[in-house]
């Protein structure tokens, strides 16, 4: 008897692209953040409350959130426009590396939501299936997100804050990632 192995097919199209360009981002990111200690990961090299480390860990919650809206829809993310000031606050903690966080564990945390995500895009029946988006004053009304729109926000979301950690990281110690 012989046992037979189902390979799963490589991506083409657009999930192939959506992936190709969310994982240049990463790896600009994660580039950035090459060879930093956590002391030189957790500061700030600039009048904002950024840092590389913090860049990192952020970008990997986000990314976590936005998963959990294309799997449960909006009740998986927080009413933005009902905030408490804990929340505001643990929203600011989560651009720092804090005491007891290495860089080495958030480079962790977002290298396994990284697999998760890839595995979501490939896996997922159907791209167009949407949401509405969670209350937030930064959100129109009645919108919806498609899980090939929040997808798109995720890569803008990691490049922007690709190019962020590549101008402290700059201002730390000449280090470019990018230019």
């Amino acid at each position: 008897m012989t046992e037979t192995t189902t390979l799963t097919p490589a991506l083409t199209g657009e999930r192939a692209d959506l992936l190709e360009q969310l994982g240049k981002a990463r790896f600009f990111l994660r580039f950035t953040a090459n060879e930093l200690s956590d002391a030189q990961a957790a500061e700030r090299s600039t009048v904002s409350e950024l840092c590389v480390g913090g860049l990192v860990k952020h970008v990997t919650g986000v990314e976590q959130a936005w998963l959990a809206f294309i799997l449960e829809g909006p009740s998986a993310m927080p009413d933005f426009t009902a905030m408490t000031e804990q929340d505001l606050a643990d929203r600011r903690d989560g651009f720092r590396l804090l005491p007891g966080e290495t860089l080495a564990g958030v480079l962790a945390d977002y290298a396994e939501t990284a697999r998760r995500t890839d595995e979501l895009v490939a896996t997922l029946p159907d791209l167009d299936a949407s949401h509405p988006l969670p209350k937030a004053p930064w959100f129109d009304g009645d919108v919806r997100w498609s899980a090939r729109r929040v997808l798109l926000h995720i890569i803008a979301e990691t490049a922007q804050h690709a190019g962020h950690a590549d101008i402290i990281r700059e201002a730390l110690d000449g280090a470019k990632s990018m230019g």
